[in-house]
């Protein structure tokens, strides 16, 4: 230790010195600040201003359509859509880079000014005579009262001609040619009268399959691809009730009740009902009596401007007023409000919620703190990549929280359409192949399948070779000889026989007068005979025709293509999300 003393007083010099510039950096509070962006898709930042811009875009969007605010559930599912969207941007505006895609100022002069103005100025800048108002154009440029708008016009007008040059760039690849025009017009127009006998697998009884363990064991290690398994959860959970009380459907009825006087003495039936929110709108229109729905029968015995006593529907609380009457028609309005729960109700259920969620986070478990109140616990089981959870529907809320989550981690308060709920992790299962055990029947079914298959094929090779003709063969089988009179080539589904796309090629592979070998098919083995074949004509294929043949090829090629294209982006990106550390 004596001969140690001077080296460990220099290392705890240096060790100081070293913590007190890290001090002066800030370092430790960046440490505990955690990451300084949303996420990141190839090293460049998502910024959360950026996200939490593009939600409220949408929830402006979806309050003006509606009329709403956002639900918890609504807003979950626009965040991941937001998400997705600036992460595709990115891919998207770093591959045109990488392609030196770009946009010159000329090019966006033409777009302003040239004769084909783009959407966005034909739009804003369209005089009464459909004429292009080139000065109020010139001012928006010009004038400093302008300048940002300008701005935002400009780059407007650079991103969709740059996203139009890439959609040119990928289409140039994806020519469709005269040849698949006039393939896509034979498919569509040849047609065949096609007879047929059909052995269904079924009839193939459990008797007949012998299927040993080995066999089973085999087939799964050669189809090990067939039973993977994306990242899966279980969990349980609480629920507390958001639907309405009994205490609030009595005051929902008192309070349509309390209406009754001031909607009798209104001279104004349609203002009455905005002013009040009703459910029902105001309606103008005279209906014959015996066509009023029997809940609302008693608006015929009112005198004009009476109004009902409560009546209640379903879901719904109203009071009628006839407002005029002619022969056997009248006019009559609704002023009605839905059976909900109060917000007093809500605010207790959430109440109630947070306060189980707080003692079984932080006091007790969530075993104990249910127990403890008399709740039920029920599990559910959830796939990644699949919202619909059973019990519970379609949730992006408890996916978000279950894809971040670890085992015995407890959620926070979720709100969904009927209810509030807190969930607990038991089991996180990672991607991969499903054990042996685990599918043992779902292999055994595949392999009865196969096996099935194999023998009706066989029975039906042997019938054949001893009955050349399908009128033979069917007495023989003793089934039934059907007929199609007019299928086409195109078709995915035979009359009688259910979808057999495969079948369907291989009736139009034969010629007029062919009989078919055996054919196995999705539910059954087939002999086809074709009777007659009606090739399309090419003479018949104008230029209009063509045309759109060739639009349709050329949209589904792109969007085939997109699709797949932007995921491979997106598999090869390194993709940053900080969601789930930055906005707890």
């Amino acid at each position: 230790m004596r001969n140690s003393t001077a080296f460990i007083l220099w290392l705890l010099i240096g060790s100081f010195g070293l913590l007190w510039v890290l001090a002066d950096v800030n370092f430790f509070d960046a440490m505990q600040a955690g990451p300084n962006a949303l996420g990141a898709v190839n090293g460049e930042k998502i910024s959360n201003e950026e996200y939490q811009s593009r939600i409220q875009y949408y929830s402006n969007a979806y309050s003006q359509q509606t009329g709403n605010s956002l639900s918890a559930e609504m807003r979950a599912n626009y965040e991941n859509q937001a998400w997705n969207e600036l992460v595709n941007a990115r891919l998207i505006n770093q591959k045109m880079d990488e392609l030196g895609i770009t946009v010159s100022d000329q090019e966006v002069m033409d777009m302003v000014f040239g004769e084909n103005p783009a959407p966005i100025i034909r739009q804003n800048f369209t005089r009464e005579d459909g004429t292009i108002d080139r000065a109020a154009i010139q001012q928006v440029l010009s004038s400093s009262e302008f300048t940002q708008q300008a701005v935002a016009l400009e780059l407007q007008l650079r991103d969709q001609r740059r996203q139009q040059k890439l959609n040119n760039y990928i289409s140039a690849g994806l020519q469709v040619t005269e040849s698949e025009v006039e393939q896509e017009f034979i498919k569509n127009n040849t047609t065949a009268q096609v007879n047929f006998i059909r052995f269904p697998y079924s009839e193939v009884t459990e008797q007949e399959l012998e299927i040993s363990d080995n066999a089973l064991r085999e087939y799964y290690e050669n189809n090990r691809d067939r039973f993977t398994r994306d990242e899966s959860y279980r969990f349980r959970y609480v629920t507390f009730s958001k639907l309405p009380t009994a205490a609030d459907t009595a005051q929902i009825i008192e309070d349509v009740r309390s209406l009754r006087t001031a909607f009798a003495e209104t001279e104004n039936d349609s203002l009455f009902l905005a002013r009040q929110a009703s459910t029902t709108n105001y309606r103008s229109t005279f209906v014959e009596v015996e066509d009023i729905r029997e809940e609302y029968q008693a608006v015929a015995d009112l005198e004009v401007s009476e109004v009902s006593d409560v009546i209640v529907t379903g879901n719904q609380v109203a009071i009628l007023k006839k407002e005029a009457e002619r022969g056997d028609e009248v006019k009559f309005q609704t002023m009605s409000y839905n059976i909900q729960a109060l917000p007093a109700t809500i605010d207790q259920a959430n109440e109630r919620a947070t306060d189980f969620e707080f003692f079984a986070s932080e006091e007790t478990s969530f075993q104990e703190e249910a127990e403890s109140r008399g709740m039920e616990i029920r599990e559910a089981f959830a796939t990644k990549g699949n919202n619909f959870i059973s019990g519970l529907g379609s949730s992006q809320q408890i996916m978000n929280f279950l894809e971040s989550a670890e085992e015995g981690d407890i959620s926070d308060v979720l709100e969904l359409n009927s209810e509030f709920v807190v969930l607990e992790v038991v089991e996180v299962t990672p991607e991969g192949y499903r054990p042996f055990d685990e599918v043992r029947t779902q292999v055994e079914n595949m392999v009865k399948i196969e096996r099935r298959k194999e023998l009706t094929q066989q029975k039906v090779q042997e019938l054949l070779s001893q009955n050349q003709t399908l009128a033979r063969l069917a007495e023989v089988s003793e089934k039934e000889f059907q007929t199609v009179n007019n299928l086409r080539s195109n078709a995915t589904v035979i009359p009688g026989a259910g979808r057999e796309p495969m079948i369907v090629g291989a009736i139009f592979s034969l010629n007029e007068g062919e009989t078919s070998d055996v054919l196995t098919g999705n539910s059954a083995v087939f002999i086809v005979e074709v009777a007659e074949k009606r090739e399309a004509d090419l003479a018949n294929l104008d230029q209009e025709t063509r045309r759109q043949i060739r639009q349709r090829l050329e949209q589904q090629k792109l969007q085939e293509f997109s699709s797949i294209w932007l995921e491979q982006l997106r598999e090869e990106a390194k993709i940053v999300d900080n969601r789930s550390r930055l906005l707890q």
